[in-house]
């Protein structure tokens, strides 16, 4: 019932996720066991992502229960996804008009930008989702309950959870969903922050190594998704392949965190590390042809 067996390590996932929370509410905190299921947050934001894109089943049922899993677990309506990532942050790709720019508040890229950055996103994504709803309660009043309920599931959900013990509900709730939501912008920052939003191929920096990409579902291959949002994830790293020479060389990182170290930790110390603007050197550019001109 899987449209692509590679989802078979998805739903592994998901299945452990809710196995951890399990583990975690009936035999206590455990710090290994804790940053593990802070991991496993992340996994099921990517997850959310990459069942937004392409549906995991052939059955849209499947899909459905599967939607408000996810939910439960990332901490938001995954249906959101749909306004604020594919139909606005794909069409626009960090140019003006995208709800998730990079440069909305500064130019610069250091750590203060970058932890203000999730906050000052889901802000600006929050208008487009309410003009979604009313376009589907208008429209498609079938999807509108469905995504509705999708509110109303993840609130029962965090309610009952209080209530049975509010201590262990924001431990093994609320702060993995609230890292979940965290973390995805903060991917979706560094993917495009001082890449040139104008370029074909160089809109977004990628991350090549085969740990991060296996342990994040193939996600540091950000310019072919772009290029091709279709594709399955499981896809992406041949179809990545294939345009990789097109790709400017900085803009291929090896590991995550080799490169939050050296762009956020080290380089306000060493400019050699500072990441270059991409975009205001095109500006920088276009500026001086125009003056030429006159």
């Amino acid at each position: 019932m899987l449209k692509y067996k590679a989802d078979i390590k998805t739903l592994i996932f998901l299945i452990m996720t809710t196995a951890m929370l399990f583990v975690q509410w009936n035999f206590g905190f455990h710090p290994l066991l804790y940053i593990f299921s802070l991991y496993l947050a992340v996994t099921v934001a990517v997850i959310a992502h990459n069942h937004n894109h392409v549906p995991m089943w052939k059955s849209k049922l499947l899909n459905d229960i599967t939607d408000y899993w996810i939910t439960l677990f990332y901490g938001f309506p995954i249906f959101a996804w749909t306004p604020t990532h594919n139909k606005n942050h794909h069409k626009f790709n960090n140019r003006e008009g995208d709800f998730t720019i990079t440069y909305r508040v500064s130019e610069k890229n250091n750590i203060f930008t970058l932890l203000s950055y999730p906050t000052i996103s889901s802000y600006f994504q929050q208008n487009p989702i309410v003009v979604y709803l009313k376009f589907l309660w208008n429209n498609k009043r079938s999807k509108f309950y469905l995504s509705i309920f999708q509110y109303v599931a993840l609130g029962l959900f965090i309610i009952i959870a209080l209530l049975i013990d509010w201590k262990k509900a924001i431990l093994y709730v609320i702060i993995p969903q609230q890292f979940a939501l965290f973390s995805v912008l903060i991917f979706n920052y560094i993917q495009h922050v001082h890449a040139d939003e104008e370029s074909d191929y160089n809109h977004s920096r990628n991350f090549v190594s085969p740990t991060t990409n296996f342990l994040l579902f193939n996600n540091g291959f950000h310019t072919i998704h772009h290029f091709r949002a279709s594709i399955h994830w499981s896809e992406t790293p041949e179809a990545h392949k294939k345009i990789d020479h097109l790709i400017e060389p900085h803009l291929k990182e090896r590991g995550f965190w080799p490169y939050i170290i050296k762009a956020y930790i080290i380089a306000p110390f060493n400019n050699t590390f500072r990441t270059k603007s991409m975009r205001l050197e095109r500006l920088a550019r276009q500026k001086k042809t125009e003056s030429s001109q006159v």
